[in-house]
């Protein structure tokens, strides 16, 4: 299957841009909101840490409010604008920072590199992995109950908010794609790392719903094999995108969806739902742009070269490095999980009727 990435490029793109950037409403629609993942959602907490995966100088945030944060993108992740939709008047803070007067509202716990394994990403350095945020959410749970000072509050309480996981991208980026620094692609065939991997990511997500969670957002994996920067370390055989990358991660999405049902069968008092980031790609209409990044990137991991010179409009670019997009993309993504399009792209709801339950 040949795979095209497909920009929706129109005067209300723009038009919703602008009003996002100013969105404001009187009383969020849940009491929190917890971010979990790797670069697609990190809003800062890789900056300390020792790791070629950071992004915190130019020209990353060039488009941000608050400039350079440790965003990997011009602007906004999927995770910002979806709290902006909840109506959460201010980004929700990463756990290197958040205060204990902000974790009422929420914690993001995503690193750059971070995987659902835990070798997922060493060669670049510290990160913090899937199973160290659960560890971190913990921890912020018990300052919670602290300071609310009711453990039965604090437990309904966090029952009522939303819970975000998007995670699973390095895991092939950083780890099976990259044989000569992993041995998992020598283990493992791709159906068979499919498994395993679903397998150990359904544990942890029993484990957020052990912890308290109980409206779980989860992301499927994009096509990875679109990326600038595997584009250039493969090459594309003459078609638009890495196929065989595609494909593998295909079989992790296939399986990802009934491991969500089940979830949802083995606990009746919980919601999770499937976000279908590969169907709202293919599906998205509009102007079919070229898989380059925006910024000047460095050719050994795909991120911005500090201070480099990027594209004047980033409205019309998919990526702005080597893996991630631009907020316009990270734009639609989010709408579109926010207020499914289709059955296919969110199941079995959306997050706006997640909110609601």
């Amino acid at each position: 299957m040949s795979y095209e990435i497909k920009l929706l490029f129109t005067v209300l793109v723009v038009v919703g841009l602008m009003q996002l950037q100013t969105l404001v409403v009187a009383e969020p629609q849940v009491p929190c909101y917890f971010i979990f993942g790797d670069a697609l959602v990190d809003s800062g907490n890789n900056n300390k840490l020792v790791t070629a995966g950071k992004a915190n100088y130019l020209p990353y945030g060039i488009d941000f409010p608050q400039g350079v944060t440790g965003r990997f993108t011009n602007g906004r992740t999927i995770a910002d604008i979806i709290g902006q939709f909840l109506g959460f008047p201010n980004f929700i803070p990463p756990y290197a920072l958040a205060t204990d007067q902000q974790i009422s509202t929420g914690v993001n716990y995503g690193s750059a590199y971070a995987g659902i394994r835990q070798e997922t990403g060493r060669t670049e350095g510290e990160r913090v992995t899937f199973d160290m945020q659960l560890q971190n959410h913990e921890a912020v749970m018990s300052r919670l109950s602290r300071l609310q000072q009711n453990n039965t509050f604090t437990q309904d309480y966090l029952k009522k908010c939303i819970y975000l996981v998007n995670i699973g991208s390095d895991d092939y980026i950083n780890n099976y794609l990259m044989p000569n620094n992993y041995p998992t692609s020598h283990i493992y065939t791709t159906g068979q790392y499919a498994a395993v991997l679903t397998q150990q990511y359904s544990q942890q997500l029993t484990t957020l719903y052990n912890l308290g969670a109980r409206k779980i957002v989860v992301y499927g994996l994009g096509l990875i094999g679109c990326a600038p920067t595997e584009i250039t370390r493969f090459g594309t055989d003459g078609k638009t995108c890495v196929e065989s990358i595609n494909n593998a991660v295909g079989l992790f999405n296939d399986r990802l969806k009934p491991v969500v049902d089940l979830l949802n069968s083995d606990f009746s008092d919980a919601r999770f739902t499937f976000i279908n980031l590969t169907n709202i790609q293919e599906t998205q209409g509009g102007e079919v742009l070229p898989n380059v990044a925006c910024c000047q990137v460095r050719p050994f991991d795909g991120q911005c070269i500090p201070n480099s010179v990027f594209c004047s409009v980033r409205a019309l670019s998919l990526w702005y490095v080597g893996f991630h997009p631009t907020e316009t993309v990270n734009t639609i993504f989010a709408t579109r999980s926010y207020s499914a399009l289709s059955a296919m792209d969110a199941s079995p709801y959306d997050i706006s009727h997640l909110a609601r339950l």
